[in-house]
């Protein structure tokens, strides 16, 4: 009889911490879409200007995507520096499909690159 009560409490003690761990990683990951919707401060890196430039995609589609786009999480994950980062894409309202790689920072969203994911366009960034 008291291994079976033992039993039942591990498994209610095991379902508690799942519960407790998976409300948590859904918590971080609510947290984090916020931290790349935000677009009250971006920061623009030297990359993404040049290749906005060679690809005609303006601030304002920029902010578009990050509004209104979907994560691509196969495209998101860890940077290059080991922060997060995240690729939204859509289609802008000059219909230009697009793809955006941001990393939240205290500071600000940094905007890494942009993509146009149906025309390549010549480029001589670096």
């Amino acid at each position: 009889m008291k291994r079976k009560v033992s039993l039942y409490f591990l498994i209610i003690i095991a379902i508690v911490i799942f519960l407790i761990r998976t409300f948590s990683w859904f918590n971080n990951q609510t947290n984090q879409q916020r931290s790349f919707r935000n677009i009250s401060h971006l920061i623009l890196t030297k990359h993404v200007i040049c290749r906005m430039g060679c690809r005609h995609i303006t601030g304002e589609e920029i902010e578009e995507i990050l509004k209104n786009g979907k994560v691509n999480y196969r495209k998101s994950g860890v940077g290059s520096r080991g922060d997060s980062t995240f690729a939204l894409e859509g289609y802008s309202h000059e219909n230009q499909h697009i793809r955006v790689i941001v990393a939240p920072e205290s500071e600000g969203l940094v905007i890494i690159t942009c993509i146009d994911l149906e025309h390549e366009w010549p480029c001589n960034c670096y």
